[in-house]
């Protein structure tokens, strides 16, 4: 596994990471790289303080660090995600209350972006509404067989999230991208 993904054990970094805005904090510095607590504060509409706060939280917990290099004098904080993909399972931590919630809460984030694409998807060009996709479908699998899946789309998404965009003038936007497995009766 890449040195770029980090494997979330602790429950006290899936709650500083669960939360809606720090949540949000962590996408923006995943899509659009390493900022400062002024330039987060206006992607999100936050105060710059309430921001700053947050960034404290994240960095605790190891989910973001300084980037110094970046800064013009020593008043100047840029920040930058600690690793580009953040991974963990619910299965590994059983009975804890914090993950049971974070699992909500990843589930309510994944469908309001759903909810909000199809409200807003005819502000979008012609050519891009009929991109984003949905499928679902059921599959009789073993518990080995569901690893796999897991892992090789795992694997497929990474593909994509760690190329070098290519300098093409192709135009590229951000795309959610969301699957989930769960266990139930057809």
């Amino acid at each position: 596994m890449s040195d770029d993904i980090r494997e979330i054990r602790d429950s006290k970094v899936l709650a500083a990471m669960s939360h809606q805005l720090r949540r949000r904090l962590l996408e923006l510095l995943h899509l659009d790289g390493p900022a400062t607590a002024s330039m987060l504060a206006a992607k999100t509409d936050q105060a710059v303080g309430n921001v700053s706060h947050h960034m404290k939280v994240l960095a605790a917990a190891k989910l973001v660090e300084e980037a110094p290099e970046l800064a013009r004098d020593q008043r100047e904080r840029w920040w930058k995600r600690s690793a580009k993909t953040l991974r963990w399972a619910a299965a590994d931590f059983p009975g804890d209350p914090v993950a049971e919630a974070a699992e909500v809460l990843v589930l309510d984030h994944q469908t309001a972006v759903a909810r909000e694409w199809i409200a807003n998807r005819d502000t979008y060009p012609e050519h891009w509404r009929g991109g984003p996709f949905s499928i679902d479908t059921w599959v009789r699998l073993s518990r080995e067989e569901l690893d796999e899946l897991n892992e090789r789309i795992f694997l497929m998404i990474g593909e994509f999230e760690n190329r070098t965009e290519p300098g093409d003038g192709v135009e590229r936007r951000p795309v959610f991208f969301a699957a989930r497995a769960s266990l139930g009766q057809p």
